[in-house]
């Protein structure tokens, strides 16, 4: 692929100055970084196979440069957290302080892991922001949990930025509560029909929809609540396209795992 140079060429020097030497410390860490982002650009899939085939490097064989990848991701002084950090502050720079951002934190099912995610929600996207996978049988996860990637979010923003959290049923507790009062973000939670946790003093929004007149929405609020506050919630919804992305890319990573699995593929 003719665009494959190029693009390496202009994400390496946009990554130079962002990621910390520390970070990387070799410099062919970060080179095969960026040959990873080239190769899922390019052929929109996580196959590492995929990848290898756009890499331009001195390695002959496809399969070397598949190796490369897998020892790359693999390898135990690579922490990903340390990698993005730097590179979402920089994106996150010129935002107002002013302005509100909308965090969303999700759980999806990539059987048999569950990813628990916090994005930014923005013009209809969402940027993951700190995520954690677990191996675990339910969507529905403990505060314990969750809670590293609200520490992750809180530790990468602003002191002074103005952070509202958006979250379902599941994610309601008490201990939850205490952390965003700590943290000072607003928050809308969606209560379940039966709480068993004290949220107050709270605002409630209540809402029913024409389809399911029987399950009324109750959603909590740490401002007043008005006709926005509903629209705050559904700002929820737009991470939902990030989800199909990542359950379709994580299926196709499993089937092409079990029909073509590298001789050292760890999993």
């Amino acid at each position: 692929m003719t665009e494959a140079n190029p693009m390496h060429h202009d994400l390496l020097h946009a990554l130079l100055p962002l990621i910390p030497r520390t970070t990387y410390q070799d410099a062919r860490r970060l080179n095969t970084f960026v040959w990873a982002i080239v190769g899922l650009c390019l052929t929109h899939t996580v196959r590492l196979s995929a990848w290898a085939e756009v890499t331009q490097s001195r390695a002959q064989y496809a399969a070397s440069r598949e190796r490369r990848f897998s020892r790359w991701l693999h390898h135990p002084g690579i922490v990903p957290s340390e990698w993005y950090r730097p590179v979402i502050q920089a994106a996150l720079t010129d935002w107002p302080a002013n302005q509100r951002l909308y965090v969303a934190l999700d759980t999806t099912a990539l059987t048999p892991f569950v990813l628990i995610r916090a994005s930014l929600v923005s013009r209809g996207r969402a940027i993951p922001l700190a995520w954690r996978a677990m191996h675990h049988r339910s969507t529905k996860v403990s505060f314990e949990a969750y809670q590293p990637v609200l520490d992750q979010v809180h530790a990468l923003l602003p002191a002074n930025q103005l952070v509202t959290l958006l979250a379902d049923r599941g994610f309601v507790h008490e201990r939850l509560l205490h952390t965003l009062r700590k943290f000072q973000w607003h928050f809308r939670l969606r209560l379940p029909a039966i709480l068993g946790v004290a949220v107050g003093p709270v605002s409630l929004a209540l809402a029913a929809l024409l389809e399911q007149p029987d399950d009324p929405w109750f959603v909590a609020s740490s401002e007043p609540t008005d006709e926005v506050t509903l629209e705050e919630y559904g700002l929820r919804f737009d991470i939902e396209r990030c989800v199909f992305a990542t359950r379709n890319r994580a299926a196709i990573s499993s089937i092409s795992v079990t029909s073509r699995r590298p001789k050292r593929w760890s999993a």
